[in-house]
């Protein structure tokens, strides 16, 4: 059996597998590598995976995860895993944006973005990720991100850049108030994934000029920065992979047509992708 895993900095997806059925699909916390140590890894796996795979025999892992950028931080997560699941032969650590690629390219060449909690982007061969402007974390980018996208708003919001009566909503819908959204953002661990929570105030009041207004202006942001940096963008549709990127799909086709951009798939999770993909693998 494989295991494979969509490891989100804000939920990890896995699915066991066993000759291209699927066995069992589980949800835990998510993980950043570049965040979390091999021992808080480990912990998560432990409680709130295990229990689910008693009696199945894992004998291979294949986990694509947010942060795996580095071969010291691949080997904490082989680690973290290994030190679970012992029994399996082989364990195989790879960026989440292989996974994206995978999912919805397949064997074929294409760029591919993740807009989640975190976003990035890639130009993929059909093979590996052959170029790769990069993301640099939602304080030196991560542009078009659920964090980022949180960012602006809690900006917007706290200098009355927004309607009173808007923001006066915000803070009753959230129960926040200026300090909470400081002391989450600077004080607490995990400000990405609070600022991340925040973004779908976005989306219900994406009507509103001025919430309309910093989401496209985040995802030509998110054009400009990323995508425009890869040769040919503008030969080829520019596919889409996270929870962001399904929510603001209309957004998102704005930005790009102003950017004579043309956009491609877009798809929640790239989970139904990877069981065909790693299906067709094993088969083949």
């Amino acid at each position: 059996m494989i295991l494979i895993a969509d490891g989100g900095s804000t939920t990890v997806e896995w699915c066991v597998l066993d000759e291209g059925k699927i066995v069992k699909r589980v949800s835990t916390t998510g993980m950043n590598a570049m965040m979390l140590g091999e021992s808080e890894m480990a912990g998560i796996i432990g409680r709130e995976l295990m229990p689910h795979l008693q009696g199945l025999a894992i004998d291979e892992v294949q986990y694509y995860g947010a942060g795996c950028l580095f071969d010291n931080i691949c080997a904490n997560v082989r680690n973290a895993i290994g030190a679970n699941i012992p029994a399996a032969s082989r364990i195989t650590v790879d960026t989440d944006l292989l996974a994206a690629a995978r999912a919805v390219c397949g064997n074929k060449p294409g760029i591919v973005c993740i807009l989640g909690t975190g976003s990035n982007s890639c130009y993929y061969d059909g093979t590996r990720i052959a170029d790769n402007v990069p993301s640099l974390g939602y304080i030196l980018g991560d542009e078009g991100s659920g964090a980022v996208l949180g960012k602006m708003l809690v900006g917007d919001v706290l200098k009355r850049q927004m309607p009173a009566e808007l923001v006066d909503k915000f803070m009753k819908q959230y129960s926040l108030t200026p300090q909470l959204i400081l002391e989450n953002v600077y004080r607490r661990p995990g400000a990405n994934r609070f600022l991340a929570s925040l973004s779908p105030f976005l989306a219900e009041n994406i009507e509103e000029p001025s919430v309309h207004r910093l989401v496209l202006n985040a995802f030509k942001s998110f054009f400009v920065r990323n995508v425009e940096g890869y040769s040919g963008y503008k030969d080829m549709p520019v596919n889409f992979v996270g929870s962001i990127a399904e929510s603001y799909r209309e957004v998102i086709e704005e930005a790009a047509k102003a950017l004579y951009i043309t956009v491609g798939v877009i798809v929640k999770s790239p989970m139904d992708g990877l069981i065909e993909y790693h299906s067709y693998a094993r088969r083949g």
